[in-house]
């Protein structure tokens, strides 16, 4: 089925021609003619699926079709999504695929002079891409309001919640209008986004897609077993040969992304790295190097790996284990798109191997482990790590749940082992 049976305009299907697209994915074929009809929308679809393209394509037809006579434009439409990465791919495809329809999109978020936001603000756009935060700072500072808007985007809610934007993003819904058609896209559905859902979206349609638990089957997928403290022996070793070209490492934290690329770069690899400590220019850079293969590895959190899409990458390694299930299937979704192949690596120490076994419980396969390495697991009773509190917990976070409870919770002892 190409695009041309959605029943889409042309000024659209001519923008998508000459992106390269002829069909649409899954997401996109069920969740573009509901929103056309001006449903509101849940829909759970992981990274890569064409989510962007699902809300944007038909956010862009039905705005053409109300287009009014006004001088200057209003805020007609907004998407709200929690990092910059993330809100500026968004602004890039909505300015691919509304290149011939004449609207307007501003990408607002922090870190950066906001003076250019606002200066184009000024003038009038159609469409606001923004994080939460800058959001409202520019809403009270009074460079614009939210009485207009007839379509609301909220992506990536499960993220936002994990970040803490839960109270900001009632904020923004308090000044926006009562009638509005509203889309709701989350990578998981926990309890508290169900909720929030609820709150929100009027008889929705729902749609589905690449079920959380699913991984590519062309993915290849492994496992070393090795000492925590010899992870990044391990990673130089890999990276000696010619197999990986580049690589996307996670980390679970800032603070150890950091510590990898300083090993990586002490032994002679180019490796940056992307987190939320880091500036936008610092992060943007990063990114750049990385696409143009010019930076070997890019080492991130999975929250500033939100947002990261880069063509024909053929290896995402797990530095550290995921410590909750669903962020695994997200991460080696980097890699393996589009039919292409991947390989998925994951170093597991001692204290990680509950969260392996959650991994291999959720996706319902057992990865292999790769058992001929230098550096093999030898200490087989570290101090035990958290568990998963993520899903425990209505879907928040390890992290996120452990800064509130932690002294309560865990050990000093634990504490340091994270």
């Amino acid at each position: 089925m190409g695009f041309s049976s959605i029943d889409l305009i042309d000024p659209i299907l001519q923008a998508l021609r000459e992106e390269g697209y002829s069909s649409p994915t899954p997401i996109q074929a069920q969740a573009i003619p509901m929103i056309l009809e001006g449903r509101d929308l849940l829909g759970c679809a992981q990274t890569g699926t064409g989510k962007t393209a699902a809300f944007a394509i038909p956010l862009l037809q039905l705005l053409h079709a109300r287009k009014t006579n006004e001088k200057k434009k209003k805020i007609r439409a907004l998407v709200v999504t929690p990092t910059r990465e993330l809100a500026m791919q968004i602004g890039d495809s909505f300015s691919a695929y509304g290149r011939h329809t004449g609207l307007t999109n501003q990408v607002i978020f922090g870190g950066v002079n906001q003076n250019p936001q606002t200066a184009s603000l000024r003038k009038g756009v159609d469409i606001v891409v923004a994080t939460p935060g800058r959001l409202l700072d520019l809403m009270n500072q009074g460079h614009l309001h939210l009485r207009d808007v007839e379509i609301l985007v909220l992506d990536e809610a499960d993220r936002m919640l994990d970040m803490g934007f839960i109270h900001d993003i009632r904020k923004i819904l308090a000044a926006l209008p009562q009638k509005k058609q509203s889309l709701f896209f989350s990578a998981t559905m926990p309890t508290e986004i169900v909720r929030l859902a609820g709150t929100i979206l009027k008889n929705p349609a729902k749609v589905s897609v690449t079920p959380v638990s699913s991984t590519v089957d062309t993915i290849r997928q492994a496992v070393y077993f090795v000492d925590k403290g010899n992870k990044n022996r391990l990673l130089v070793h890999l990276l000696k040969g010619e197999e990986i070209k580049t690589a996307l490492v996670f980390t679970r934290t800032k603070h150890g992304a950091d510590k990898v690329v300083k090993f990586l770069q002490k032994h002679a690899v180019r490796a940056e790295a992307i987190h939320g400590n880091k500036g936008q220019g610092a992060r943007q850079r990063a990114l750049k190097n990385f696409k143009e293969q010019t930076t070997r590895v890019l080492v991130a959190t999975d929250i500033a790996a939100r947002g990261i899409d880069v063509d024909d990458l053929e290896h995402v390694i797990n530095f550290d284990m995921s410590n909750v299930a669903e962020t695994y299937v997200h991460r080696i979704g980097r890699t393996g798109r589009a039919g292409a192949k991947g390989t998925a690596l994951s170093f597991c120490d001692a204290g990680e191997k509950e969260y392996l076994r959650d991994v291999e419980k959720l996706i319902a396969k057992k990865i292999p482990d790769i058992d001929h390495h230098p550096f093999p697991l030898t200490d087989h009773n570290p101090v035990k790590l958290p568990l998963q509190q993520g899903r425990r917990n209505g879907g928040r976070s390890a992290e996120k749940f452990s800064a509130k409870s932690n002294a309560k919770r865990w050990s000093a002892n634990t504490r340091k082992a994270r």
